[in-house]
């Protein structure tokens, strides 16, 4: 199996990483720009998501003493290649290219890519989708990185052909308990956590903004309550670690931070320093409220270290970015949905962003590893099957629940979209058996640049001047066989096919489950696919249409296609802006 791992999510250093059944885990290390000086990783962001895909069992694994017990990647037995395409100053596209292609000559299974672009960029201007149309139609399945622009900034990774992942919490929290001097418990969470032994009740101080000019107040021997007002991604500390330093020279107890508001009940936890509490804007203000309630306000600080069974798990994080896709906004982006937050793993002993041997980081290019895990866990089950069938295998058994059977919820606990979740959350257990899947050859791909591009875009993307779009069928997006569907919302009623191959049983027989909005209706045929061996396709048709006006949100449901062994299941999208 392959990974590619690479990142201008942040500052553009970055990696790709290859999985092979070899005698050891990373089997090559290469890299393009000569400014790289080598293949090392000098910021930890190639060392967290290879091994978030493939790392080994490794007992007594921690950060900074939290998250401790046995570590491991999702396909612990695979292997690596690593592939160096960007510095520090960014990523040349011509790199990026060329380390795809280097990946796909030496014969790669799974290419993890772990960033994406700062902007919204066409596909034949994205070195991205261009570089992956070539691996893609060599049969390697591309796993990408949705992006850290959310909630509401654009997708990146949009492309059919690639597997766009959105990150979510896991059911672990890093716990720290704010308890107020009014008897009343906030929890929130901290990087850096000491023993409770020496906490002591501190008076509060409250003020909006987390600024080194507050060490010129009273605040020594106090707790400072401030609002983290930065941009919410994974580039960093939103808050200047310096004024984090500065109030805390002045002799500050500790800070609580509140996160943003449009964080919702996401924590980035950051590593801001030793007595530093994040909270979620609706704790932090309970605390503010409290603190000008009383002139002696105080409060304590418990840690607790590290907590499982949270609920509700996994949801989206914040920094997710969301779908619609800019340039297709009739595929359905992102595909799925995987842990990205606050996750622990591997890390070198020291870089410019934290020691190691383990680190927690958070992004998109924390999901997509572990979605390039399950890739690789079904190629080597299915060594036959396309990257189109793999893509679809882990998309159709997706769950859509979470760990209380409720819907899985965003980061303001309202019921996640389609475009926050795509499929659903993965499941790396489920996928090796979908029973049936959604196949897509590299012409299909082409018939649908065609469509969407014309020549030029066809000619630039798969990098063939000779090529043109008049010996290929143009496919719509809507037509593309795609597993999930997406569709626009009209009065008329609107048909789309579908085909699905069986990989089940040799005897199968799927009934239909629907459900869908009162004011949807959607007719499938057949309502019943009858296989008698494998590898056998069927096709049928989906016709959607509305009951009103619903103005311009987008209505979603489900198509499922059930035996007595397997739910194959894929969201339906129909949008009045298609």
């Amino acid at each position: 199996m392959t990974a590619a791992s690479r990142h201008p999510h942040q500052s553009g250093r970055a990696h790709a990483m290859a999985l092979h059944a070899a005698t050891t885990k990373l089997i090559g290390a290469k890299f393009r720009n000569p400014r790289a000086y080598d293949s090392g990783d000098d910021t930890g962001h190639g060392t967290h998501t290879s091994s978030t895909a493939a790392g080994n069992f490794v007992s007594h694994a921690s950060a900074h003493g939290l998250g401790r017990g046995t570590a491991a990647g999702i396909a612990p037995h695979a292997h690596l290649a690593m592939y160096r395409v960007c510095i520090i100053l960014g990523c040349a596209s011509s790199d990026i290219v060329a380390g795809l292609d280097e990946a796909v000559k030496d014969g790669v299974d799974v290419l993890s890519l772990s960033l994406g672009p700062f902007f919204d960029v066409n596909f034949t201007d994205d070195p991205v989708a261009i570089g992956t149309f070539n691996a893609v139609a060599k049969g390697v399945v591309v796993v990408a990185a949705a992006g850290n622009n959310g909630p509401r900034s654009f997708i990146a990774n949009s492309a059919p052909w690639l597997l766009t992942v959105a990150a979510g919490s896991v059911d672990r929290s890093f716990q720290t308990v704010v308890q107020l001097g009014n008897g009343e418990h906030i929890s929130g969470e901290a990087f850096n956590q000491t023993a409770n032994s020496s906490s002591n009740s501190a008076p509060l101080y409250w003020n909006k903004h987390c600024k080194s000019s507050l060490a010129g107040r009273n605040v020594s021997g106090k707790i400072v309550i401030c609002h983290n007002t930065g941009p919410m991604n994974d580039t960093g500390s939103a808050i200047n670690q310096s004024d984090i330093s500065g109030i805390m020279s002045a002799g500050a107890a500790g800070i609580v931070l509140i996160n943003r508001k449009d964080a919702g009940f996401t924590t980035l936890l950051e590593d801001y320093g030793s007595d530093v509490v994040q909270v979620t804007v609706a704790d932090g203000n309970d605390i503010i409220e409290y603190a000008r309630a009383t002139s002696k306000a105080s409060a304590k600080v418990i840690y607790k270290n590290t907590v499982l069974g949270v609920r509700p798990s996994p949801t989206v994080a914040a920094f997710s970015s969301r779908g619609p896709s800019t340039f297709s906004p009739g595929v359905l982006k992102p595909d799925i949905l995987a842990p990205g937050l606050n996750i622990i793993a591997a890390w070198p002993p020291l870089t410019i962003l934290g020691s190691g041997p383990f680190n927690i980081r958070s992004g998109t290019s924390m999901s997509t590893p572990h979605v390039s895990g399950i890739a690789a866990l079904v190629k080597s089950s299915h060594p036959d099957w396309s990257a189109a069938a793999i893509k679809s295998a882990i998309l159709t058994t997706a769950d859509i629940t979470d760990s209380a059977g409720g819907p899985i919820l965003d980061e303001q606990h309202q019921r996640a979209t389609a475009y926050a979740m795509g499929a659903g959350h993965a499941n790396p257990i489920k996928a090796i058996d979908p029973g049936l899947v959604y196949d897509l050859s590299i012409t299909e791909y082409a018939g649908y640049i065609c469509a969407l591009l014309g020549d030029q875009g066809l000619a630039t993307i798969a990098r063939d001047p000779t090529l043109s779009c008049k010996m290929l069928p143009k496919i719509p997006e809507a037509q593309l066989n795609y597993p999930s569907i997406t569709v626009p919302l009209r009065s008329r009623p609107f048909t789309v096919n579908r085909t699905v191959t069986n990989v089940g049983p040799i005897n199968s027989v799927y009934t239909l489950k629907m459900e869908v909005p009162k004011s949807l209706t959607v007719r499938v045929y057949p309502e019943t696919l009858v296989f008698s061996k494998v590898g056998q396709k069927k096709t049928f048709s989906i016709t959607v249409s509305r009951h009103r006006s619903v103005g311009s949100k987008a209505l979603q449901g489900s198509l499922s296609w059930v035996s007595k062994k397997h739910v194959v299941r894929s969201p339906i999208v129909a949008s009045p802006l298609l």
